[in-house]
């Protein structure tokens, strides 16, 4: 049984979670994030659990931060999120992941890939809520009372029937808090995301609920509270398109990052994988200029002034270009 604090306990409110975000959201990205401000905790990409309990390089590699006691250095937590269909391997890896300092374990039950759902990973398992049920009570029972244990959900697999009852059947699993992204797996990312299936999940479970999807802006996130019922939100690619868009919601008075600013963070990252070649290098950089552009039709121009560069040198050059003329 848990034995300790949430982490919502003392926080201000809305409080807002930074989303595992498969294939962007690694320690880098987290480190850059965090040192904006106004992130209260981070999750990993997923550890896809399948045969083994993974040796400790595998959890280091996916959460660097545990070497700084599961904390990026802007001092904001770290939670170490699991995916998989089998309760006694994820039990065994989450054992493991409190041995190495985890603060908390996220279960994934929500991850829409087509690759993870065909090996029985993700929301493929939201057709079965006696499974969720086995898998939560097995790493609930394997870590120590004082780390919390949460899941993430979607609305379903192909269809929302069996939301209340993947969400009741985590809670009575065990896990302290739930993270609900408010569409089906079958609706994928496409707009809109049904924020009022969270309050109606609320009212089936007495754990905290956070709500998840499709706020990109303060006006979302205000509707999403309202629908939701939930001051605890968690956000994902609004977060990487407007880095301090936590910040924008919870500060009345903020000022928003100027465009040198947001240049400033491309060439922070730049640095830190200075080790990658030329070409991944600018994939990473421009996959973040296009967050960017999505909300600002200047930007939108300098990111098509570089798609197609692949040169880091010319890469920036451009940019600094055109941030001179244009912005």
């Amino acid at each position: 049984m848990f034995a300790s604090n949430l982490p919502f306990t003392d926080t201000k409110r809305p409080y807002i979670a930074l989303a595992p975000m498969e294939g962007l959201m690694d320690g880098t990205f987290r480190e850059l994030l965090t040192a904006v401000g106004g992130i209260d905790h981070c999750v990993t990409e997923f550890i896809r659990v399948t045969q083994q309990v993974f040796p400790s390089k595998v959890f280091y590699r996916l959460c660097p931060e545990l070497h700084n006691g599961g904390r990026t250095l802007a001092g904001t937590p770290v939670h170490v999120q699991l995916l998989g269909s089998d309760p006694e391997l994820m039990a065994g890896n989450a054992a493991k992941a409190a041995e190495l300092g985890a603060l908390a374990i996220d279960l994934n039950f929500g991850c829409p890939a087509k690759t993870v759902n065909r090996s029985q990973g993700g929301a493929v398992l939201l057709q079965y809520p006696d499974l969720l049920n086995r898998i939560a009570s097995a790493v609930r029972s394997a870590v120590p009372a004082h780390i919390p244990v949460s899941a993430k959900m979607r609305l379903g697999f192909k269809d929302k029937s069996l939301a209340l009852e993947n969400a009741s059947a985590l809670a009575s699993g065990g896990i302290q808090w739930l993270t609900v992204h408010a569409r089906t797996k079958t609706e994928g990312y496409k707009p809109p995301a049904y924020w009022k299936w969270i309050a109606d999940i609320k009212q089936v479970i007495d754990i905290p609920v956070l709500a998840n999807g499709e706020i990109w802006t303060p006006e979302q996130a205000h509707q999403c509270q309202q629908e939701s019922q939930s001051d605890l939100l968690m956000i994902g690619r609004g977060l990487v398109a407007t880095p301090d868009l936590a910040r924008i919601i919870k500060e009345p008075d903020y000022q928003p990052m100027t465009w040198h600013q947001h240049l400033g963070l491309l060439e922070t990252l730049s640095e830190s994988l200075e080790h990658l070649t030329d070409k991944q290098l600018t994939d990473r950089l421009k996959q973040w200029l296009h967050y960017f552009s999505m909300h600002s039709e200047t930007i939108k121009s300098v990111f098509d002034s570089v798609k197609r560069e692949r040169s880091r040198e010319a890469f920036f050059s451009k940019i600094r270009l055109a941030s001179e003329s244009d912005l």
